[in-house]
């Protein structure tokens, strides 16, 4: 056993990436202190009844001209497949927490409807409900992830929908559930105990909500038939530590799986700011508020190390994303705004930061999939176009599942007026087949980056790369120019010898498979 862990510890490898004046970014992978998988779920995504994120977007109806599978989009289904979605986070958000799921299933035609309240006060049909979703889950080969109604909802109306969707067993929740066509239970894992509880969810307290949360997880239960349930409690809006540290210390250990926090890249909540025709201060306060998350990251899970050492409940990151002013002539209440290669920076940059923390967070959910806030897709009508957001996370999906390779990033220097922001961020994963991958982002929109690969004895009979960049931070796709951003493969790299020479563009991503 000696002899195997001194082996592993020799088999050990440093790389150092080198930017050319001050930059070095050294990865390490160790053997013999194993470093943390990063869960696939940092990945996932969230559609909420808001705007055209469910109808319009993913959900055009079984009557639509538009090819679709039961009403949902064959070519979203096929775009978000590509991208490797690993859970969907439904249905909301806000809208959770005033929806009653018996409302969502039956004939459609005799589903009752409400009044969205949250989100531009539409009449919401509740055409698209439990079953809709579930289905449209397993077209996707994602793991559902519920949100539950703790504001306006009743214990056992969570209950109820734990066991209608996941019990194998007779009891009137699966009589119900086979008299609507479904047989089997669909085993939903992962269950959000509402929404910003702090805020649109009930405005309580932290202690109010932990007690309630205890409550409602007590008569969840831990698991239901053969699926084991991942609870996550209503978390902090950004550096809300108290929130943290009181659920942490109040909700017994056994009853939660994870603590959910919520951040967006936001310049102003009074003054937003447009998607496209922003201003480079405009565009630096939103990578200043983005980069961020790693002081929140970092600060909340200090906290849960003090109850939690061995760091068994999750960070769940369950809203993040840059949010702007909606586009011009919108229903305000829609969310609905452009993407651009700002948004590349904000999902670049993000994406390094989780994956940095692994050891911690263990789902992420992009705020939103569809027509809403920092999409990956956009449609219209007939029409769909994937975003520069979109080709990011597809870029990096060579992360999921795969071993943490710790990073580290020396300063480096974006800099607007007297005000500075690293300009480089990295993180690095190695996968079960020995393949290591490496993923920058240069958020600095005028300045190229020169890097130097250093392999130190490590042999690599390939490299290959792909890119996504372009010549502003506002340029986006559109339904006229669908391609004008899209990830292109990337050749800018010369390897002599043990080290590997890189042009890091401005404005870019890089990711950089080594074999």
């Amino acid at each position: 056993m000696k002899s195997l862990f001194f082996k592993a510890f020799i088999a050990s490898f440093l790389c150092s990436l080198v930017v050319k004046g001050q930059t070095i970014i050294n990865v390490e992978l160790k053997s013999a202190a194993p470093n943390p998988v990063i869960s696939k779920y940092i990945y996932s995504h969230f559609a909420e009844h808001l705007g055209r994120g469910i109808y319009d977007g993913f959900y055009v109806g079984d009557t639509s001209k538009i090819p679709n599978t039961n009403g949902v989009r064959n070519d979203v289904v096929a775009a978000l497949k590509k991208m490797k979605i690993p859970s969907l986070r439904w249905p909301g958000g806000c809208f959770a927490d005033t929806y009653h799921w018996k409302d969502g299933i039956g004939p459609k035609d005799k589903r009752p409807a409400i009044v969205n309240k949250w989100w531009g006060n539409v009449a919401e049909d509740n055409s698209f409900g439990t079953h809709d979703f579930l289905n449209l889950c397993e077209l996707l080969g994602a793991d559902p992830y519920v949100a539950g109604n703790v504001g306006s909802g009743t214990v056992q109306e969570l209950a109820d929908w734990v066991q209608y969707t996941s019990s194998d067993n007779k009891n009137p929740m699966s009589d119900l559930r086979k008299a609507n066509g479904r047989t089997e239970p669909w085993s939903v894992k992962f269950w959000g105990v509402g929404n910003e509880a702090w805020g649109c969810g009930g405005n309580m307290t932290p202690e109010y909500y932990a007690n309630e949360f205890r409550k409602y997880a007590t008569f969840m239960g831990s698991s239901e038939g053969k699926t084991k349930l991942f609870r996550v409690a209503s978390g902090a809006s950004d550096d809300d530590y108290n929130w943290t540290e009181t659920l942490m210390k109040n909700i017994p250990h056994h009853l939660i799986e994870g603590v959910a926090i919520h951040h967006y890249a936001v310049i102003d909540w009074n003054h937003k700011g447009p998607a496209t025709g922003f201003s480079e201060e405009q565009y630096f306060t939103t990578m200043q508020r983005s980069l961020q998350m790693d002081s929140l990251v970092t600060k909340h899970s200090r906290i849960m190390d003090k109850y939690d050492p061995k760091k068994q409940i999750a960070l769940v990151v369950d809203e993040w994303g840059g949010w702007y002013d909606v586009e011009q002539g919108t229903n305000p209440g829609f969310l609905y705004q452009q993407n651009t290669m700002r948004d590349a920076m904000i999902a670049g940059t993000t994406l390094n930061i989780f994956n940095n923390h692994a050891d911690r967070v263990r789902m992420a959910n992009l705020a939103q999939c569809i027509n809403v806030l920092q999409a990956v897709i956009l449609t219209n009508q007939q029409k769909m176009i994937l975003t520069p957001t979109y080709y990011v996370m597809e870029m990096y999906n060579v992360h999921q599942d795969a071993t943490l390779v710790p990073t580290q990033v020396s300063d480096t220097e974006y800099s607007f007026g007297k005000d500075k922001l690293p300009a480089v961020s990295a993180s690095a994963s190695k996968n079960t087949a020995g393949v290591v991958n490496i993923t920058l982002t240069n958020i600095d929109p005028a300045k190229k980056q020169k890097v130097t690969l250093r392999l130190n004895g490590q042999s690599f009979k390939n490299i290959s790369g792909r890119i996504l960049t372009s010549a502003k931070t506002g340029d986006c796709n559109t339904f006229n120019a669908p391609d004008k951003v899209k990830t292109i493969t990337f050749k800018d790299f010369k390897m002599t010898g043990n080290t590997v020479e890189i042009i890091l563009p401005a404005i870019s991503v890089v990711a950089l498979s080594l074999n």
